[in-house]
């Protein structure tokens, strides 16, 4: 199906066999995730019938911009895979961009099944600002100045309820949303490329919250949770800027900077402003 779709784009969509293998390959690893993820999240609560629900009200948000940093960063690899192929640069951009939203789109379809979440509107919302942000960019300035990132600490919340907020550091990962902080990671000299601004020196704004045990702010008043949002501002490290002719390091240079790496923070929330050497 996907092939068939590129091609209906015409000769620049039918290079050698790069293209096909990107497809089958990427099916293949597509399918395996969606399984994986499968028996993650939804192994406890099963099926049931399909409907829709509202959860914009849940989690602080910090569910949606999890959304928005998985497709953001989905586009960014698609982009560099089909951009080796014959497909023009615009087409490139569009199909990547595209793909991340309708990769997600599965995803929210087992939400809509399980009996305790639902098929949501603000997350197709969050996918589709996580692809856009990078079709924007990329048409605008032909590379991206400001990347979503992700960071992860591990808190004691999760064993409060470890069905919910996940048994384990890989589950808590995905499902603990107390440990994860997003970012935006301002690329400073590419904003102004005369300057003597290191180039590997981003500005980073970040959002997460805490005391999360329940979805929602009555449900963690009446357990006797004050839950609340975080707000930071600190450096961060931009790892595109280092160059090697290795194609291993290159790619592993490439995921890591989708992750934002320790660094001097100062976070904002309830109580104020309070300085952190190293957050993450």
């Amino acid at each position: 199906m996907l092939a068939q779709a590129l091609s209906s784009f015409g000769q620049d969509t039918l290079p050698d066999n790069r293209l096909k293998n990107i497809v089958l390959y990427g099916g293949i690893g597509y399918a395996t995730s969606m399984v994986v993820l499968s028996q993650a999240w939804y192994k406890e609560q099963g099926f049931d019938r399909f409907k829709f629900f509202n959860d914009n009200a849940e989690w602080k948000q910090v569910d949606k911009f999890g959304h928005t940093f998985t497709t953001y960063n989905f586009s960014r690899v698609n982009y560099q895979l089909l951009r080796k192929t014959q497909l023009s640069d615009h087409k490139a951009i569009v199909w990547s961009s595209a793909l991340s939203t309708l990769l997600l789109l599965p995803v929210e379809i087992l939400d809509g099944f399980s009996p305790d979440f639902g098929f949501s509107y603000g997350d197709m919302i969050a996918n589709a600002a996580g692809s856009g942000l990078f079709y924007l960019q990329q048409k605008a300035w032909s590379e991206q100045r400001i990347k979503i990132k992700w960071s992860f600490h591990e808190t004691s919340l999760a064993g409060q309820r470890p069905e919910i907020l996940g048994s384990g550091l890989l589950e808590e990962l995905l499902k603990d949303y107390n440990g994860q902080t997003y970012w935006l990671s301002f690329d400073v000299h590419a904003f102004a490329k005369e300057s003597r601004f290191p180039k590997w020196l981003n500005l980073a704004l970040g959002y997460g919250a805490q005391n999360m045990v329940f979805a929602r702010d009555n449900q963690n008043a009446v357990a006797g949770f004050e839950n609340f949002r975080q707000y930071y501002l600190g450096i961060d490290f931009d790892l595109s800027y280092i160059k090697t002719d290795k194609k291993w390091l290159r790619i592993l240079l490439f995921m890591a900077d989708m992750i934002r790496l320790p660094a001097p923070t100062l976070e904002i929330n309830k109580d104020g402003i309070r300085g952190r050497l190293l957050y993450y």
